[in-house]
């Protein structure tokens, strides 16, 4: 459970949006089936359902690394002969951005395709999640966009989850947890003490930058909030005040352009800061295009997240992941989405020639937490009766290096704090 970093990765669409992921409410009876296990027959092809928002009010391609990560391993598994002779077919479904949109998408692929699981699914509105559980089909390695992963059965997020996940209500009767981890680190290895946090006027960013600064806080920050005007922002005045408080770190609730624009404005008023913090929807190549009018900011950037550097060429598993992808523009995304077709094989692997759900999911549902060949920090599903009040947690952290790419920033097994456990309500 990181929804506090899942919660980064839903940023961009909660702002401009202004609506919530949620769907509709089923009661928990509404999940009950005594239909027998769904078996994938030999003489078939594995079918899988990949959904995302590729197209939607956020722009282009902006919620399509997932989905483009998995493709590529089914392909490079299909052209190793697939799972014991069977090969994967990919049924894709962009829900455009809306709600109306991803129930299509889950009836086209669940019941009219009648896909075996759901994979790296990263929709902006997961409205048909309610389906997706009812029906029983398992969803391996989705993107946390929203909490229908900390709410429904049969949903496992690419960060795990420890929510009782019964459909009544997101986490524990409506309250999500999150940990400081990413404030901590800052403040130990970096020696940060005061940090900036910029929004705009608009009520979903606002939201996010209070849970942002509700971690500072309690890592006893000096916290200094900004916030702009989300049709005429004046980030030089920002930059302004940022120069004058002497900030540390700044981290922000906006979208890419918008933090493209923020850095501009630092450069241009010569704010110098220790960590310009962003999110794994922003751990990309195309670094160097977003902030090419701040090179001083541009280099200040870190992010941190839950899975291995794409830049890590040293580790095995990243280099296939490479290998495949090779000659495409490449973002953690991708890679998060890789190890959720990655996921789901091994899952379909510990069935033998008895290809179930039920199977898959016993596999996801294990008490030994998955790694992906070492490309997660460690993934658990369990069902906890109350929250924690602390959880030891690890984080994978990287920065911009001009000329280098992402350079990782340490052993992400061994960036672990034990960290308090914060309420929110998403």
């Amino acid at each position: 459970m990181r929804p506090r970093r899942a919660a980064e990765g839903l940023l961009l669409a909660a702002l401009l949006t202004g609506s919530a992921a949620c769907g509709s409410r089923l009661p928990e009876s509404a999940f009950e089936s005594s239909a027998p296990p769904v078996r994938s027959s030999a003489a078939q092809p594995i079918r899988i359902g990949i959904i995302s928002s590729a197209t939607s009010p956020v722009g282009g391609a902006a919620f399509s690394g997932p989905g483009e990560g998995a493709k590529a391993y089914f392909e490079a598994l299909n052209a190793k002969g697939g799972i014991d002779g069977r090969r994967i077919e990919v049924i894709t479904c962009d829900d455009g951005g809306s709600g109306v949109g991803n129930n299509e998408c889950v009836h086209k692929l669940v019941d009219e395709k009648k896909v075996f699981a759901l994979v790296a699914t990263t929709a902006l509105d997961y409205a048909g999640a309610p389906l997706v559980a009812k029906a029983g089909v398992p969803d391996i390695g989705g993107q946390p966009i929203g909490p229908a992963y900390d709410t429904y059965p049969h949903l496992y997020g690419i960060y795990g989850s420890l929510a009782p996940r019964t459909g009544d209500a997101p986490g524990w009767h409506g309250t999500l947890y999150g940990g400081t981890e990413v404030h901590r680190y800052f403040k130990t290895t970096q020696g940060a003490r005061t940090a900036a946090v910029v929004s705009y006027n608009q009520a979903s960013s606002a939201a996010y930058a209070r849970l942002i600064t509700q971690g500072l806080k309690a890592e006893g920050y000096r916290v200094v909030t900004e916030q702009v005007d989300f049709a005429l922002p004046n980030f030089r005045a920002v930059a302004a005040d940022l120069q004058q408080q002497g900030a540390d770190l700044v981290f922000d609730a906006m979208d890419t352009h918008g933090n493209a624009q923020l850095c501009e404005a630092m450069d241009a008023v010569g704010v110098h800061v220790t960590a310009k913090v962003t999110n794994v929807q922003n751990w990309d190549s195309s670094v160097p295009k977003d902030f090419k009018n701040a090179p001083s900011c541009r280099n200040a950037l870190w992010v941190t997240g839950s899975s291995r550097n794409y830049e890590d060429v040293n580790q095995p598993a990243v280099r296939e992941f490479r290998e495949a992808m090779k000659g495409r523009q490449l973002s953690q995304w991708q890679l998060e989405g890789w190890a959720a077709a990655m996921w789901f094989t091994d899952a379909a692997r510990s069935c033998g020639a008895d290809l179930t759900r039920d199977c898959v999911e016993r596999f996801v549902n294990r008490p030994e937490p998955y790694t992906a060949r070492g490309l997660l920090l460690p993934v658990v599903f369990e069902k906890l009766a109350e929250p924690p009040k602390t959880r030891h947690t690890c984080l994978s952290v990287a920065r911009w290096r001009d000329g280098k790419g992402w350079v990782t920033e340490g052993d992400m097994t061994k960036n672990c704090y034990t960290v308090p456990q914060l309420p929110y309500r998403p």
